[in-house]
């Protein structure tokens, strides 16, 4: 009866590894591969949202330090870390607000 408990408790424990990897560990991974898609596709001109919720317009992306310049009107512009940038938003988002 005891070997069988042990067979037991190591099918439940990979049962376990098993939900953890797919209901979990997976679907982070993919979220992480599309941001990382997503930041190193940015160009000039994108319309982009950020994760403090500024919406505005690429101007001037700077390699060396991963910084770039959002204008947010035709006056303001502001210097943001690139790892910010939520999603990219259609053309013409900008226009309709």
């Amino acid at each position: 009866m005891q070997q069988g408990s042990g067979m037991e408790m190591i099918f439940i424990l990979i049962i376990f590894g098993a939900i953890f990897y797919f209901m979990i560990y997976r679907p982070q991974a993919k979220r992480q591969k599309q941001q990382r898609e997503l930041l190193a596709s940015l160009a000039k001109g994108e319309e982009v949202l950020t994760s403090g919720g500024l919406i505005g317009k690429i101007t001037k992306i700077t390699a060396d330090n991963d910084n770039i310049v959002i204008a947010l009107n035709d006056t303001t512009e502001i210097t943001i870390k690139r790892d910010f940038v939520v999603a990219v938003l259609p053309k013409g988002s900008l226009k309709s607000l």
